[in-house]
C-alpha cells in the first residue's frame, strides 16, 4: 500500500464522521443560511473548493488534517475560528494547548485560502465559514458524500486555551471519559473513531472495533 494514502479504515470512519456529524455541530444556528455569500461573495465556494483540490492533489493527507483541525475549532467554543488565532499578549491561544500542539495540522492551507478570499472579497468572509467549507470539501475529494453548508458564522476574537486541554481528548484519556466528551457535544462513538486518533498521520493504526 502507498504510505501517501490513508488507509481504507481511516478514510471510511471519517466519512462517516462527516456524514453523520456534521449537521449537529455546524449546522444548528438557525442564523446561518446556505446565501449567505451570494451578493457579497458568491465565489468563495468556488475558490475554496479549487485551493482544496490543490491541496489534496499534492497530498491526500490533507484531507483528513482539514477535518481534524476543523474538529478541534468546534469543540472550544463553536465553530469559531478560534482555534486559529494566535498568541498575543492579552490573549491566550488554544493552538499551543497540550492537545492541539503536536496535532494540529492544515493552518497553512487555511491561511492561504483566507488570502485568496480576501483578494476575492475584503472583510466579507470568515474564518470559520472558510474552515467549515474545507472540511466538506475535503471530504467530497477523497471520494466521500457531499453536503450543504450553511454560512454566516463570525470569527471568535477570543480563545480558550484552558477549554482546549479540557473539552479535547488526550491519548491517555480513558475510554469513557473520551466517549463521554464526544457524547456532550452531540457525537456518536462511531464519530469519535474518526477523529479521537492521537495524530492524522496514523493512517494504518486505526481500528474500529
Amino acid at each position: 500500500m502507498n504510505p501517501s494514502f490513508p488507509s481504507k479504515s481511516f478514510m471510511y470512519v471519517v466519512l462517516i464522521f462527516c456524514f453523520l456529524g456534521a449537521t449537529r455541530l455546524y449546522a444548528s444556528d438557525p442564523y446561518l443560511t446556505l446565501d449567505y455569500y451570494a451578493s457579497s461573495c458568491p465565489t468563495v465556494f468556488d475558490i475554496v473548493r479549487k485551493e482544496m483540490e490543490c491541496a489534496v492533489l499534492s497530498d491526500p493527507r490533507n484531507a483528513a488534517m482539514i477535518v481534524r483541525l476543523h474538529f478541534h475549532d468546534c469543540f472550544v467554543q463553536g465553530c469559531d475560528g478560534s482555534v486559529l488565532l494566535d498568541d498575543t499578549i492579552t490573549l491566550k491561544g488554544e493552538k499551543n494547548a497540550a492537545t492541539n500542539i503536536h496535532s494540529l495540522k492544515g493552518l497553512g492551507i487555511v491561511d492561504k485560502i483566507k488570502n485568496i478570499v480576501e483578494s476575492e472579497c475584503p472583510g466579507i468572509v470568515s474564518c470559520a465559514d472558510i474552515l467549515t467549507i474545507a472540511a466538506r470539501d475535503a471530504v467530497i475529494l477523497v471520494g466521500g458524500p457531499y453536503w450543504d453548508v450553511p454560512v454566516g458564522r463570525k470569527d471568535s476574537v477570543t480563545a480558550n486555551f484552558d477549554l482546549a486541554n479540557t473539552n479535547l481528548a488526550t491519548p491517555d484519556e480513558s475510554l469513557l471519559s473520551i466517549i463521554a466528551k464526544f457524547l456532550y457535544q452531540g457525537l456518536s462513538v462511531t464519530d469519535m473513531v474518526a477523529l479521537a486518533e492521537p495524530t492524522p498521520l496514523a493512517w494504518h493504526s486505526v481500528r474500529i472495533s
